[in-house]
């Protein structure tokens, strides 16, 4: 792809020139114009902005161990709030169109693996750390070694199963499936049965983002997630549907469709906490299940959408790497500072880039555009699940074609693979999922007696995860119950 015409504009390369935004972000030598990258920083935002609106449903959906949820109003001020920093950082830092936000995998792993062994203050302090430690490999190089030492089949594999997994969790908080305690434990609707307004909607909601993304329409997820909601606050005026029907967010008209952000959830963590109080063992799965998710949805994402960009260099390096990974980090631990999960680079960031973004520039547009989602928190919380969950149904179905990228002639990553992708929505447990896998992976290796193919740096994995599925009857061996 051309670096000076990628978007198919038509435009000219871009005259030399020696203002300010042009010593900032090199306009020139990457060949585009300031309002292209305008145009490219609209478009991206317009990709990713449904991630305001679904961040705060999946977290807010979530109890921690003490059973207390989080303000859906807070976690989307947050939610902006974090995006908006991060985006404009990466753009004056990096100078690379990546925009980030809330990763969803990300999130999933907070509300529903560390939220439930630990309170939320302290599961965002694992996602403070999560971030320092991306920060400490980025700048040791340790974060390439430890990349390498995990099998590309799982990498995609893991991908697979989250995916596989956010779907899951999007079809029961919409109530299209649910759990029995009877044969089978999951259901369609209820008794077997769509026979519900909020899943009508979500059942229409789903119909349409599917037509909209597959048609490439800009911001499907986002149009199909206001028109959901819109037709799940006029059921609600005329149904009258009784409390909880929709579940956690009952669509209504807010009183003031402006508001001044609610910054409460800002600096609600603790670092410490949850390693007292899940255990050592689990936070430290926990911490590692959240720096492996972060890790390869990054540097995959930074990759692919330089490429796309025609930016990476006669070496196939990207430039300025080492700035960009760091700011990935430092991003990371900001979205625990915010409450609002951890931060990453957004595979839509490709959106902008095919609308000509090829500098941070169109980063500080997308960022500014969050900044001003800011104002607009009461809008947010009249979405229901019904109508955001959908997003987590097509997310998940992009992130399963990462299926065919795996070898399933080979037996030694077959079973591996097999097991991280069911795992994860069978357990309903990410951590589980890569465990599982890894486990699998090095107990076939060494079947085979072909252990030294396995990397130095994947065994303290494995073993912490042998310790992980074991803990319980080790805590008893020990007398520690």
């Amino acid at each position: 792809m051309s670096k000076t015409n990628a978007a198919g504009t038509g435009e000219s390369p871009p005259a030399g020139g020696h203002g300010p935004l042009e010593r900032l972000f090199d306009l020139t030598g990457r060949g585009t114009t300031v309002p292209r990258e305008l145009r490219g920083g609209v478009t991206t935002f317009f990709a990713m902005a449904y991630i305001i609106l679904l961040n705060p449903i999946i977290l807010g959906g979530a109890e921690d161990v003490t059973g207390a949820t989080l303000s859906i109003p807070q976690l989307t001020t947050m939610t902006a709030l974090s995006a908006a920093v991060a985006t404009v950082i990466m753009g004056l830092v990096g100078n690379a169109p990546l925009a980030l936000a809330a990763g969803l995998g990300i999130n999933a792993v907070v509300a529903f693996q560390a939220a439930p062994v630990m309170t939320w203050p302290q599961a965002m302090g694992l996602v403070v750390i999560e971030g320092a430690v991306i920060v400490v490999l980025a700048l040791t190089g340790i974060r390439e070694r430890i990349m390498n030492s995990i099998p590309l089949a799982l990498k995609h594999a893991i991908a697979v199963g989250i995916g596989a997994f956010i779907s899951l969790v999007g079809l029961y908080d919409a109530g299209f499936v649910s759990s029995s305690d009877e044969s089978p434990p999951l259901a369609l609707g209820t008794a077997g049965q769509l026979d519900t307004w909020p899943v009508l909607v979500f059942g229409l909601t789903l119909l349409l983002m599917i037509v909209l993304y597959v048609r490439r329409v800009p911001g499907a997820i986002l149009i199909s997630i206001v028109a959901g909601t819109v037709a799940a606050v006029v059921i609600q005026e005329n149904a009258n549907i009784k409390e909880g029907g929709w579940g956690v967010v009952t669509p209504s008209m807010p009183d003031s469709l402006f508001a001044m952000p609610d910054f409460g959830l800002f600096g609600e963590f603790d670092l410490v906490g949850g390693f007292a109080e899940a255990g050592v063992i689990t936070a430290l799965v926990v911490l590692f299940t959240l720096v492996l998710s972060g890790f390869f949805d990054a540097m995959g994402t930074i990759l692919g959408v330089s490429d796309e960009a025609g930016l990476l260099d006669e070496k196939g390096q990207v430039p300025r790497l080492g700035r960009i990974l760091s700011v990935d980090g430092v991003s990371a631990a900001f979205g625990g500072v915010t409450s609002s999960s951890a931060n990453t680079v957004f595979v839509e960031s490709a959106a902008g880039v095919g609308e000509g973004a090829r500098t941070g520039l169109a980063n500080i547009a997308t960022g500014a555009l969050f900044a001003v989602t800011l104002f607009l928190t009461p809008l947010a919380a009249t979405v229901p699940a019904q109508a955001a969950a959908p997003a987590l149904v097509v997310v998940g179905a992009l992130m399963m074609t990462q299926v065919a990228k795996v070898d399933w002639d080979d037996l030694g990553l077959t079973i591996p693979a097999f097991l991280t992708i069911v795992l994860m929505p069978f357990t309903f447990s990410i951590t589980i999922g890569i465990g599982g896998g890894l486990v699998s992976f090095a107990l076939i290796k060494v079947a085979r007696g072909r252990w030294r193919e396995v990397s130095v740096w994947l065994w303290p994995v494995v073993a912490l995860f042998l310790i992980f599925f074991l803990i319980h009857p080790i805590e008893g061996w020990l007398g520690v119950r």
